[in-house]
């Protein structure tokens, strides 16, 4: 392994920590750590990558995994939002505890406190907590993944319709490389001690991503506002987990606020290139 500067990245097992481990372990100045709940299988990770097993609960498993690292890429924990916050503090007390030079994290453009959903609360209290913590930061606010509303869009394509509480609410999605792509730009460079926004380059409500499918998939999906009571008792009776019926129902209350609602440049003036577009990314892998 080279000697540079050592980058340690969180949820390294995860779709988007996974991405962010190869891009940053394909460059010759950099050191990268996965740390991962579990010890991943040996082809999990690219060559060269040191793994440390440490999970998100385990505050003394954190500090091991921390020690000697130049900079941490914090991506988010899972599950109910308590649990998430809780371990969010842990992470951020393990790195101010061995003194980690920058932390690039990810938040979401929606992270504020008077938002109904859920984890946009706790991505602003965990903002909140790092710049208290004098650690210096530097924060990508993904918009709503392509990928992640892609289970939603699959499922109108063989029923024709996009049965979801969104309103006239609009939405910037963003693929989940480009995020990848931004955090791993913010990883070596120096702490802005700012947010930096990463949408994707076009904000469309729900009848516009329907029309954007049909086009794409070549089948006719429309969209059908539903009320979110209807949602959740159509979730909960399908079998979702009642946290995640909450959760999804709390996400959508907030994209009826026109949270979501927005296109910015941050991530062209981080990585040089433009983020992919909803349309490109559904032809794509149609």
């Amino acid at each position: 392994m080279t000697s540079g500067m050592r980058i340690a990245v969180t949820g390294a097992a995860g779709s988007l920590g996974r991405r962010v481990v190869r891009l940053l372990a394909g460059r010759a100045d950099v050191d990268v750590v996965a740390m991962t709940r579990r010890k991943p299988p040996a082809d999990a990770v690219p060559p060269g990558v040191e793994v440390a097993v440490a999970d998100y609960a385990d505050p003394p498993a954190l500090r091991a995994a921390l020690k000697g690292v130049d900079v941490l890429v914090f991506i988010s924990s899972d599950g109910p939002d308590a649990r998430v916050l809780l371990h969010h503090r842990n992470i951020v007390a393990a790195a101010a505890a061995e003194r980690v030079g920058h932390v690039a994290a990810l938040s979401s453009v929606d992270a504020d406190m008077a938002s109904p959903f859920c984890y946009a609360v706790v991505n602003r209290l965990t903002e909140d907590l790092l710049l208290a913590s004098g650690v210096p930061c530097s924060f990508a606010r993904a918009s709503l993944y392509i990928e992640f509303f892609r289970s939603w869009l699959t499922e109108a394509r063989a029923t024709g319709l996009l049965r979801l509480p969104a309103a006239d609410g609009r939405v910037s999605l963003v693929a989940r490389d480009d995020v990848a792509r931004a955090l791993a730009a913010l990883a070596v460079g120096e702490p802005t001690g700012r947010h930096h926004d990463i949408t994707g380059p076009e904000s469309v409500d729900l009848a516009g991503i329907a029309s954007i499918t049909t086009e794409a998939w070549e089948t006719p999906v429309s969209y059908v506002d539903i009320p979110s009571d209807t949602y959740c008792a159509e979730t909960a009776a399908a079998g979702l987990d009642p946290w995640w019926t909450y959760a999804f129902a709390s996400m959508f209350a907030s994209v009826r606020e026109q949270r979501w609602d927005r296109v910015r440049n941050d991530y062209t003036e981080l990585t040089g290139r433009s983020p992919v577009a909803l349309r490109d990314a559904l032809s794509a892998h149609g």
